[in-house]
């Protein structure tokens, strides 16, 4: 039993790893906006990885607002959480509450039920960059990079990448400095995240999710560091529908 148990897990899992190999999209980062793109893209047909560098994926929403594990989404948002089956509440005005942790399982589920791939504890250390157009990732074990320890990485090609990576923007700045290329922003670079205002930021989050360079994509609050905009809180209709339209943007473009 004990090597069946064995046998069991390393051929499955290594027969979804070489199925991902060779994807349409790639999502660097599963926070809110990565796991929404994920769940459009696979419904849609098309064949979805993200890679995700904690044990657990969800980003920012496990945690709510200072570990009250309550956040708030406005109505627009709304048709999103239905379609996800994610419960909420009105509070007043245009807030609607929703438990954090019962938000970000449902996003998991939806994702990984709709044929998205997930993996997580994985790292990203670089993009495949040919024909000036970024066309997948080169991934590594996220242990191996946090030890510091010299082991050569795998890659992955993808027709698209997105970077849901969150605050740093790690992916575009990546791209940036070594290729010496010019990003899709007013001046060519990553301009970094500003100070936190709620309803500007929720705008932008959409109005930045966007192909940043030929084949990358950014969404959720790296949208926002790319280009920057400001951040916004424990409030998350806008990193919801940064999901939606990075999604749409790829499926409309593959």
């Amino acid at each position: 039993m004990e090597k069946l148990v064995s046998q069991a897990i390393v051929e499955n899992y290594f027969n979804k790893l070489q199925d991902s190999l060779d994807i349409d999209t790639a999502i660097v980062g599963g926070g809110p906006s990565g796991l929404v793109a994920a769940y459009y893209l696979a419904k849609a047909g098309k064949k979805v990885a993200l890679f995700e560098s904690k044990l657990a994926p969800g980003g920012g929403m496990w945690g709510g607002a200072m570990m009250f594990n309550d956040i708030v989404v406005q109505k627009e948002a709304l048709p999103i959480l239905d379609e996800l089956g994610v419960k909420y509440k009105l509070y007043k005005n245009n807030a609607y509450l929703i438990d954090s942790v019962h938000a970000t399982s449902a996003l998991i589920y939806a994702a990984t039920k709709a044929g998205a791939q997930i993996f997580n504890c994985y790292t990203v250390e670089d993009v495949v960059f040919k024909g000036n157009r970024v066309c997948g990732l080169v991934i590594n074990w996220a242990p191996v990079s946090r030890e510091g320890m010299h082991v050569d990485p795998l890659m992955i090609t993808a027709k698209t990448v997105i970077e849901a990576t969150g605050h740093d923007c790690m992916i575009a700045r990546l791209v940036a400095r070594k290729n010496n290329v010019r990003l899709n922003t007013t001046d060519g670079n990553v301009a970094g995240e500003r100070s936190l205002d709620v309803e500007e930021a929720e705008k932008t989050t959409i109005e930045n999710t966007k192909e940043i360079y030929p084949g990358l994509y950014v969404s959720g609050m790296a949208a926002n560091g790319v280009s920057g905009a400001p951040r916004m809180g424990p409030i998350f209709g806008g990193m919801l529908m940064s999901g939606l339209k990075v999604a749409t943007l790829i499926i409309e473009k593959l």
